[in-house]
């Protein structure tokens, strides 16, 4: 009775774990890195063979903000609106303006609802809904600097790859086309883009000035600076990439070891901002009443504001020490 039980559990944690690697090996060969790349493939030869081939960027230099025409023209007249859309092109969102705006507007509006069933003072629950409000840019931030890591950590293999392109006799122009159909997502959709302003009839060198534009990379500017002077006063551009692949390498490899030794203090950092609010929450459910004298008392309104604004300083203080930038 024991063997046959315990061959039972041998064979279904063996079909188990079959059936756990057939999901995976079934989800790779479907959306896996290869699989994207023969579809990207695929997508580019059909494309170049049909007569109306579609293309992805437009032709108008100018981003519309909104699909209205009266809040497109609005919003393009005032500056926040377009450094709301640079944020939103540097995360690789398809947001509009518009669309950012509203949502800012319906969080805003969620934290003043959920205002309305506590009895926080006004001041409180317009900082909660401000608060609401934020929510919608953090993440569109944090999207853009995860965006960013990834580009980052793609450019030593796109430099290398478009030195040994150079070295094999391909042209510039030709070489952004191959970078773009092979790299993996997201730096293989800016060549891309770069390689269609191109053909639209944009110069080589604002065409690259665009691309540094849209990924604020110091590593991309050299990659881009070295291509420019290379066209003006000539030069072997392959060596030159090659050297810029080692040197991102080799500082990617000095953040790793800075935040390794950061480590602590981020976490330290993250352990003090959020226990003030964590032990908040815990007294409010242990004992409300006990509380409710920080907001109810003109006294404890006061201390509130104190204890806001000394966590804020202590974060902002907090920031900068874990913060080194490299």
């Amino acid at each position: 009775m024991d063997g046959a039980f315990y061959g039972f559990v041998v064979l279904l944690f063996a079909a188990v774990i079959l059936l756990i690697e057939g999901l995976y090996l079934w989800w790779n060969s479907s959306h896996g890195g290869g699989a994207q790349r023969i579809a990207r493939r695929l997508k580019v030869m059909a494309s170049t063979s049909g007569s109306n081939k579609s293309e992805r960027i437009s032709i108008l230099k100018q981003r519309r903000f909104s699909h209205h025409d009266g809040w497109d023209r609005f919003l393009h007249r005032h500056r926040f609106a377009h450094r709301i859309d640079k944020l939103l092109l540097q995360a690789g969102m398809k947001w509009s303006v518009a669309q950012f705006l509203a949502c800012c507007a319906g969080t805003f509006g969620a934290g003043l609802a959920l205002g309305l069933y506590t009895n926080f003072p006004l001041a409180l629950r317009v900082a909660f809904a401000l608060v609401c409000m934020m929510v919608p840019r953090a993440l569109v931030r944090r999207a853009r600097r995860r965006r960013l890591i990834r580009i980052e950590r793609q450019l030593p293999e796109a430099a290398d790859f478009i030195a040994r392109a150079l070295r094999a006799g391909h042209s510039f122009t030709n070489v952004l086309q191959i970078v773009g159909n092979e790299l993996p997502e997201p730096l293989s959709g800016e060549f891309r883009i770069a390689r269609e302003e191109i053909n639209y009839g944009v110069p080589l060198n604002e065409a690259l000035h665009n691309m540094a534009a849209r990924i604020p990379l110091t590593d991309l500017r050299y990659l881009v600076i070295a291509v420019i002077i290379q066209r003006d006063s000539g030069g072997n551009l392959a060596e030159i990439l090659g050297n810029i692949s080692q040197i991102i390498r080799a500082r990617l490899k000095l953040v790793g070891l800075v935040r390794v030794l950061s480590a602590e203090g981020r976490m330290s950092a993250w352990i003090l901002g959020a226990l003030p609010f964590f032990v908040m929450m815990v007294m409010l459910l242990i004992n409300p009443t006990y509380v409710a004298l920080l907001w109810t008392d003109p006294v404890g309104v006061q201390l509130l504001w104190y204890a806001a604004g000394m966590i804020l300083v202590g974060v902002v203080w907090l920031r900068k020490v874990i913060h080194i930038r490299v």
